[in-house]
């Protein structure tokens, strides 16, 4: 795929790709195309659905679509953005040109630099086929979409086209403060196959600290989701991928959320390693890093691990998390280097599933006590407490 594709047609069918391997724990390798969400991402295909993926070159005066139709505004609401008050100001984008921006990347370059206000891009349904970056001069932002099955930010960089895994994110997050909900983050390169080259494909990297999504979609292959630095939350979020899918040395605590693998599905009698969902980058017993899921899922394709020790300290936490099959039954790897057995820190508390049998786990996967896994069961893993909980006060109705 070409890296500056406009294509509407090109966009939709690989969200429909990345879609047919959602699971839901109850059902298995569910692949189903009555589930909720396939069903709602199969309505986009329908050609009178008002929404089309804006061209690159799409700003707020030069509005130029990727198809034709009538970009008409009636049903948009009312007296909408709604003014700016001294604490939040409103930047609305829709691609039917009802609202000042029809980019996001052109709402997040017209908020001020070093603003102390909750600036909100409130961003309407459909794909926006764009690259977006939020610089450092720009904390306190919101995008705010409105489902992630209905909003989404999409590109198709990879390791290569990019010059670096790093630099082929299709958002790319370095402000503090940044708060997502109701809205997808998607790397629609073409899914590679395992070991291919420079082909890793990021779907969001987040480098600033206190990040947190509610209720947010990422949709890739390898190296999904660059958690990169910081302290950052996520809740009743949809992650899918492959390998290494959640990767970097970010302090995250997950709730309730859907781990989904796409890796390739392993033949009956066969054990061999497809994927692996964590590859956490501690690189020092000092550093206060790690990832924590609580209450999540994890179901889909393949033989995975759960996660594999990128670096010396790797440090990754399941609790109450349901595991289905696709759970490799030693569970973790070492980055195939020894010394690292005695380095990681793996651990697993009161998870359920097929996946969940600690019986052959590796010797240096833990099974944590009461004690041991308290401090990753909640906010306090990520000093939440501190700077959380005003996140939520800022969320636009329309």
């Amino acid at each position: 795929m070409s890296p500056h594709v406009n294509s509407a047609a090109a966009v939709v069918a690989a969200f429909l790709v990345f879609a047919a391997h959602l699971y839901f724990p109850a059902n298995g390798h569910l692949n189903s195309a009555t589930t909720p969400l396939l069903g709602v991402l199969s309505d986009l295909t329908v050609s009178s659905f008002p929404f089309c993926p804006l061209t690159v070159s799409s700003t707020t005066t030069d509005h130029q679509y990727g198809c034709k139709y009538n970009p008409l505004c009636d049903d948009f609401p009312p007296d909408f953005p709604p003014p700016d008050t001294p604490a939040v100001s409103v930047f609305c984008v829709d691609p039917n040109g009802c609202c000042d921006f029809t980019t996001v990347q052109a709402a997040v370059d017209a908020i001020p630099n070093h603003s102390r206000k909750r600036n909100v891009v409130w961003i309407n349904k459909g794909i926006y086929f764009e690259k977006v970056t939020i610089p450092a001069s720009k904390p306190n932002i919101t995008f705010q979409g409105q489902g992630f099955d209905l909003t989404a930010i999409a590109w198709n960089d990879t390791a290569k086209s990019a010059n670096g895994t790093f630099y082929s994110a299709s958002v790319s997050i370095f402000a503090t403060g940044f708060v997502a909900k109701n809205i997808s983050f998607i790397n629609v390169a073409p899914i590679p196959r395992p070991g291919a080259v420079d082909a890793q494909a990021v779907a969001i990297r987040i480098n600033g600290d206190q990040a947190a999504f509610w209720g947010c979609g990422f949709f890739g292959a390898q190296d999904t989701l660059h958690d990169d630095r910081g302290r950052h939350y996520f809740k009743e979020c949809f992650i899918q991928g492959s390998i290494d899918f959640i990767f970097g040395d970010a302090r995250s605590l997950y709730e309730n959320c859907r781990l989904i693998s796409i890796a390739d599905p392993v033949p009956s009698g066969q054990r061999s390693i497809t994927g692996s969902v964590t590859a956490h980058a501690r690189v020092s017993e000092n550093d206060n890093t790690g990832y924590s899921f609580v209450n999540c899922s994890i179901g889909g394709t393949g033989w995975i691990w759960l996660g594999r020790a990128w670096r010396p300290y790797s440090r990754v936490v399941f609790a109450y998390t349901s595991m289905s099959d696709i759970i490799a039954s030693e569970g973790w790897n070492d980055w195939n280097d020894p010394s690292r057995d005695q380095t990681v820190f793996y651990g697993e508390y009161k998870c359920t599933g097929e996946g969940a049998n600690l019986a052959k786990r590796v010797p240096y996967a833990q099974k944590l006590s009461d004690v041991q896994v308290l401090p990753y069961l909640n906010t306090s893993f990520i000093d939440g407490d501190q700077w959380l909980q005003p996140y939520c006060d800022a969320l636009i109705s329309a």
